[in-house]
């Protein structure tokens, strides 16, 4: 019969090394805006007129960012908005410069 505590330092290390893989997730690298969102938040940013694509792409850019406006009932709200929009603004600034709007 196997000793049960020579498996615990082995199952630790394994744990943690899941958790490692797990926190990583995806890479920083990759982009978070698609390139229709740019150009619609790139619009919106300029006083381009409002559309209903413009509001969709701006609120799936929100969603992707943290925001979810469906919680009947939301004890963070304003803050989990505004800080869903420095996080896409962040983005904006960082992957649509280039992008010209639409």
């Amino acid at each position: 019969m196997e000793n049960p505590s020579n498996k615990w330092p082995m199952l630790c290390v394994l744990v943690l090394s899941l958790a490692g893989c797990a926190a990583g997730g995806s890479p920083q690298s990759a982009a978070h805006l698609s390139t229709s969102q740019c150009s619609d938040l790139a619009a919106l940013k300029n006083n381009a007129p409002l559309t209903p694509e413009r509001n969709r792409s701006e609120l799936a850019a929100l969603r992707k960012a943290g925001y979810d406006p469906s919680r009947w009932f939301d004890p963070y709200y304003p803050e989990d908005l505004q800080a869903a929009q420095r996080r896409v603004d962040s983005w904006f600034q960082a992957e649509c410069q280039q992008a010209p709007p639409a």
